[in-house]
């Protein structure tokens, strides 16, 4: 058996600029000021989290990573897949750990492991499929250009599918639209197929706030770099030196948001959208939410999607959690 790549787009030529111009005009030309987090990364905003990760305030990634390489083998073990499925691909990175063991089971019993890479980004794809290949010689990996919020049931079948979606992301939706993102991942599984699930937990303020607001101020130049973004993509003149990067903790939300706040009042006018946006002194654009769970919640949720339990994993302090779930 030799490596195979298969690629298949989804979106339309213009669906990234569309999309831009969309998030942009209905989140900053209300009254509340938002941005989704999704804008953050462009070719700086990459460079600066990659920075990120490796800060010692910052312990989602290692954490998850540590994780996976610990308990990849009863990961795979449970739900023995034949395709790993990752929603949100990107570098496809931290994916080795868990395809260095799919594809050794499979080739034990003579069988070709396969890899479906999702994002929206073909050159995130094509970049991850190309290392891939240096490392997997039988492996059948399937690039599929796609938006993992709105296109799930245009997933291609696979056989006995195990869907990542790893890095604590789930955090970003809001609880209604996390909700729905479920029931679609559901949806688009059959039964007895699995879920792989990367969340952060709860923890101490303390703890939490520092990893989205660490000393050295990568995380402040990865937000305010979001402006940047726009003025370059829609022709906007936002003055980044007139906004301040902020973490807060919301205690009843239970999710961090990040934000960037007027120093002073200002103006900025977007060009390609012909928008005006208008802050005062401390006025303030969110631009990411990063929600915490519990497991009591995590499950409640989960189940109400159409998911069974069928493993999870922490840390020793119970930072992070990796989870299994079985479609029902």
């Amino acid at each position: 058996m030799i490596p195979t790549v298969t690629f298949l787009d989804l979106l339309p030529a213009d669906f990234d600029i569309t999309t831009l111009r969309d998030d942009v005009r209905a989140g900053l030309g209300g009254r509340r000021k938002t941005l989704p987090p999704r804008w953050f990364y462009d070719a700086r905003g990459s460079e600066l989290f990659e920075q990120i990760t490796r800060l010692p305030e910052y312990y989602p990634t290692r954490t998850e990573r540590a994780l996976l390489r610990w308990h990849a083998g009863r990961i795979l073990a449970v739900a023995d897949p034949r395709t790993l499925v990752e929603l949100g691909s990107g570098s496809s990175e931290k994916t080795t750990l868990l395809l260095d063991v799919l594809a050794q089971r499979c080739g034990e019993r003579g069988d070709r492991a396969g890899y479906l890479a999702l994002d929206v980004s073909e050159a995130a794809l094509r970049g991850a499929a190309a290392a891939l290949l240096t490392r997997y010689h039988h492996l059948a990996i399937d690039l599929v250009r796609a938006d993992f919020v709105t296109q799930l049931d245009r997933l291609p079948p696979g056989r006995d599918r195990l869907v990542a979606f790893l890095g604590g992301t789930i955090g970003n939706f809001a609880p209604r639209a996390r909700a729905r993102f479920l029931a679609d991942v559901r949806s688009a599984l059959r039964p007895g197929e699995h879920l792989l699930l990367g969340a952060d937990l709860v923890k101490p303020p303390e703890v939490l706030v520092p990893a989205y607001d660490d000393a050295a101020g990568v995380t402040a130049a990865f937000n305010l770099n979001v402006l940047q973004v726009l003025n370059r993509r829609l022709g906007a003149d936002f003055d980044g030196a007139a906004f301040e990067h902020r973490a807060v903790w919301d205690a009843r939300q239970e999710w961090i948001e990040m934000r960037l706040r007027a120093r002073t009042a200002l103006t900025a006018r977007i060009a390609d959208l012909g928008l005006t946006v208008r802050l005062a002194e401390g006025e303030e654009i969110r631009t990411e939410i990063s929600a915490k769970f519990r497991p009591g919640r995590l499950r409640r949720e989960l189940t109400a999607a159409g998911f069974e339990p069928a493993g999870w994993w922490t840390d020793e302090r119970e930072w992070f959690a990796v989870s299994l779930w079985r479609a029902g």
